[in-house]
This record gives C-alpha cells, sequence and structure tokens, in this order.
C-alpha cells in the first residue's frame, strides 16, 4: 500500500471514530446517564442533581484535565434543563439526621444588597459609558460615617445574629447578677460589662465550631454549615472589635487592659487544646487545668475583673471565678460522654468525634498507658455510634467518670467554702451559691 493511500485511509477512519454517529447507543446513552461529578461514586456525597466538577479558587484544581477539555470541546447550541427543584434536607441531611429547623431568612435591606450588587448585565443592553475622570476629582473617602448602611452591617453581622437567635441558659450574665451583689457595679456601667462579654461568648463559639468541625450548636446547625467557614470568621473577629469600641464608652483604661489580657488568655488555652487535638498528644492532669484557666476561665474572668474596675467594693472575686471556670469546664467534659441532653444538643459524645482530650478521656489514657484502644478511637474521630459506646464502657471500666465526680465533688464543696469566707456573714452569697448548686451531678 502507499503511503498517500495510507494516509488517506487513516484520515478516513479519524473522521469515522471522531463523527457522532459512530459512537454506539449504549456508549452514548451511558455518558449522558452518568455526569462526571466529584464523589459521584459515594453515596454520602451523591445529589440529586448532576453537579459540575469544582475549580479551586487559586486554579490550580486539575489545571491538566481542564486545559484538555477547553481544547476539545465545543458548546451547543442549547442544553437542556438538568436541574429540579429539591429541598437540601431531603440530600444534605442524608449523612446524618439533624434537629428539625427552619431556614433563615434574609432581610429585604440585605436581599436589596445582593441585587444591587449582583445583578447581571442584561442581554442587548448597552454598556455603561465609562469616565476615567471621576477618580480625578470625585470624593473616594469612603468612611463608615459617610457610606456604611444599616443593611451592609446586616451582612457583616448575619452569622452573629444567627447564633444569638438561638440563645444558651446566658450563664455568664447569671454569673454577673451573682458576683454583683458584692461588687454593686453602677447599672450603666453593668450593662455595658454584659453585653461585652455575650458578644465574646458569641463570638468565640462561632469560631470553636469552626475549629471543631463541630455539626450542631443549641440543636441547630452550625454558623458556618450556612454563611460558609469565612464569613463566619469574619462576623466573629468583627463582633470581638466591636465589643472593644462598646467597652471603650467606660472610658476607664484599667478596662482596655483587662480585655486585651484575657483575650491573650483566651487564644493561649485555645492554642494548646487543638494542637493537643490535631497531634494526638495527651495532655498531663496539670496541663489540662492550665489550658482551662486560660481557655474557659478568660471570658469568665474577664467579666468579674471588669466589674471590679468599675466598682468602688474593694473585693477580689477573681479566686473563685477561677474554681467556678474549672467547675464549669469539668463538668461540661462529663456531660458531654453521659448527658442526654447535650446528645440533643450537639451529638453524641462528640468530644470523641472531634478527637478532644477532655478531663475523663485524660484520665482514662493516663489509667492505663499501655492500652491504646481510646487514644486510637480519638484518633478516628469516629462518628460511629457502636465505637462511641465502646469508648465510655472503656472509661467507665478505668474509673475515669467515677473519678470525674469525685473531683467535682470536691471543687464545688471547695467554692461553697470560698464563697461563705468572702460573704463574712453579709448574706449576699445566695446568688453565687445557688449556681454553684446547679453544677452538682448526681
Amino acid at each position: 500500500m502507499s503511503s498517500a493511500t495510507s494516509k488517506h485511509l487513516t484520515s478516513e477512519k479519524m473522521a469515522e471514530l471522531s463523527s457522532p454517529s459512530s459512537a454506539s447507543p449504549t456508549a452514548s446513552h451511558n455518558a449522558a446517564a452518568s455526569p462526571a461529578a466529584p464523589g459521584h461514586n459515594n453515596p454520602l456525597l451523591a445529589s440529586p442533581n448532576p453537579i459540575p466538577p469544582r475549580t479551586s479558587s487559586t486554579g490550580l484544581h486539575s489545571r491538566a484535565s481542564s486545559q484538555s477539555q477547553n481544547l476539545s470541546f465545543t458548546q451547543p447550541a442549547s442544553l437542556p434543563a438538568v436541574l429540579h427543584p429539591v429541598s437540601e434536607a431531603d440530600w444534605l441531611s442524608q449523612r446524618r439526621q439533624t434537629t428539625n429547623w427552619r431556614s433563615p431568612t434574609l432581610s429585604p435591606g440585605v436581599m436589596a444588597i445582593m441585587q444591587h450588587q449582583a445583578q447581571p448585565p442584561q442581554p442587548g443592553a448597552p454598556p455603561q459609558p465609562l469616565n476615567v475622570d471621576r477618580y480625578a476629582h470625585d470624593d473616594l473617602n469612603f468612611t463608615p460615617k459617610r457610606s456604611w448602611t444599616d443593611d451592609k452591617e446586616k451582612v457583616i453581622r448575619a452569622p452573629f445574629e444567627y447564633a444569638i437567635s438561638h440563645p444558651g441558659k446566658d450563664f455568664r450574665a447569671q454569673l454577673i447578677a451573682a458576683f454583683n451583689a458584692w461588687l454593686d457595679v453602677p447599672p450603666a456601667s453593668l450593662d455595658v460589662i454584659t453585653k461585652v462579654v455575650a458578644m465574646l461568648h458569641e463570638s468565640s463559639l462561632l469560631v470553636d465550631d469552626v475549629q471543631d468541625s463541630s455539626e450542631l450548636r443549641r440543636g441547630f446547625p452550625v454558623a458556618h454549615a450556612i454563611f460558609g467557614v469565612p464569613q463566619t470568621i469574619n462576623s466573629a473577629n468583627y463582633i470581638c472589635y466591636v465589643a472593644l469600641q462598646e467597652l471603650q464608652r467606660l472610658d476607664n483604661p484599667r478596662c482596655i487592659s483587662i480585655f486585651a489580657e484575657e483575650l491573650v488568655n483566651l487564644h493561649r488555652g485555645q492554642g494548646m487544646d487543638l494542637f493537643w487535638r490535631d497531634t494526638l498528644t495527651c495532655p498531663t492532669e496539670e496541663d489540662y487545668l492550665e489550658m482551662v484557666g486560660n481557655k474557659t476561665g478568660g471570658l469568665f474572668r474577664l467579666g468579674i475583673k471588669l466589674m471590679q474596675a468599675e466598682s468602688s467594693t474593694l473585693i477580689d472575686c477573681v479566686p473563685l471565678i477561677n474554681l467556678v471556670g474549672l467547675i464549669y469546664q469539668i463538668r461540661d467534659d462529663y456531660m458531654n460522654l453521659n448527658s442526654k441532653e447535650y446528645t440533643e444538643n450537639k451529638g453524641m459524645c462528640e468530644d470523641l468525634t472531634e478527637g478532644k482530650f477532655s478531663f475523663p478521656i485524660i484520665h482514662s489514657i493516663r489509667a492505663d498507658s499501655a492500652n491504646l484502644q481510646l487514644i486510637n478511637i480519638l484518633k478516628q474521630k469516629t462518628y460511629d455510634t457502636q465505637v462511641k459506646r465502646y469508648a465510655v464502657s472503656y472509661m467507665e471500666s478505668t474509673g475515669s467518670f467515677t473519678y470525674t465526680r469525685a473531683v467535682l465533688a470536691t471543687l464545688i464543696e471547695r467554692a461553697r467554702r470560698m464563697a461563705m469566707e468572702m460573704d463574712e456573714g453579709v448574706g449576699k452569697a445566695s446568688g453565687i451559691l445557688r449556681i454553684v448548686d446547679k453544677m452538682v451531678i448526681e
């Protein structure tokens, strides 16, 4: 066969293979019925609608594949509609069932901003005239007083507002009221302090839920599951600085110093807690107590120290609030593994799924350091309820829950004695004693 004939036949064969009509009906049907979506073989990620491949914001995702597809793909004249209305709850909850909840609604102001800023150009509309000269003389000083609106404020605060729309037990406000029986802070100052502590507490929970990969908070989906991680973190940080602005109303330099000091302590404690979890490093009990004093005790101390700075009464409440913070966190660790209420609000034994070294878990691991079962369960960060039940049973066998209850009882009795000594028979300790008594585990 001549070279020319061979080239001719090869060209005809290539044309035949590239022709749409040459593909088998079965292959064409399978290609149409099976869109290539990430995780399409994983039933946990299956969506009722075909989803196109995601691309990274960095543009690094499947770069070579994208380039080859761009070179060979021809956009058809029209595409049939493939998306069908479907409730998110029907398929997003395939992985895990959660408490019933209502989707948040956007305010008219937020909707107006979205429509104004994201309005696509209309087909056939004349292009907007470009005016470069305006940059030579227009006032470009976009100060908040000039351009920041309530609607924009709502956009930034949305994750925070969502979080506070599902209030907790307001434990910190109860503490402030109880200690105020001794400190007698002026009402205006007390209002500011109560507000600042609440803002800092809620903003810290927004970040905690992101860092812990939590799914529920107070029985509702976490904020970042609705607003996304970036917007939630920005909202949490924003509220921190808004709280600082609020604190400046007291016109007390000591308050600003207290604010900075205790937020530093908070982040130190949180950082160590995350480090132990992420490196699978079991801390000592002493390390744990220090971490709690910084992380949990930080916000508790912040409120009481601010009250002392605004009070004319010379009484030091810090040692008692440190004890209360320690009791609160150890009890929270215990209840996370033993409470039906915690299971409903946060998920069953969430600390095991998170891989967290809580008080009873630390005791159990160190009670028999040669047994690696529990630390390996933490490593798996499991959602399996049977594995979690086994872990709880193992901790019971090492006496960790009995030990935790004994420690709590000792700390609670110590807090009672300290409160009575501070009161000196005046009769103002009843509020704090009621709070301490509520933390007793029956």
